[in-house]
């Protein structure tokens, strides 16, 4: 029988994900990046470090309470890091660390796509509303 080390089994592992089932990490993965706050978030910190007020005023609708909860998720995830510079007040500045930056990009060219052709998705809504009604 042969004998296996543990980054064997890792790649193993890594070979055999599939996003589409629920139990994959990969799964659960996607449906972290995909909240609406994280895809803004990241796409805000994309073109540098930025203070907490700083992302609260730059995402219009995020709750104090999400946006704490989506910064510390994405630090966990180590998509970014948080910078603390004693001083009155405190300062706590958070920048994308380079897997974060390489999720950026995906995540800013959907928010530029969403801004490019909702128009259309619009007019096409109001005419499935139309023939549907």
């Amino acid at each position: 029988m042969a004998t296996t080390t543990a980054a064997q089994r890792r790649e193993q592992a890594r070979a055999e994900y599939d996003a589409f089932l629920k139990g994959c990490p990969t799964n659960q993965l996607l449906d972290r990046i995909s909240d609406k706050w994280v895809a803004l978030v990241v796409s805000a910190l994309a073109p540098g470090p930025m203070r907490y007020s700083d992302l609260g005023r730059r995402i219009a609708g995020v709750s104090p309470k999400m946006l704490t909860q989506t910064l510390r998720s994405l630090e966990r995830d180590g998509l970014l890091t948080r910078t603390v510079t004693p001083s009155v007040p405190v300062r706590v500045d958070y920048a994308l660390t380079p897997l974060g930056a390489s999720l950026g990009l995906l995540l800013t060219a959907v928010k530029d796509w969403a801004e490019t052709h909702f128009d259309e998705v619009h007019r096409a809504r109001e005419h499935y509303d139309t023939a549907s009604g």
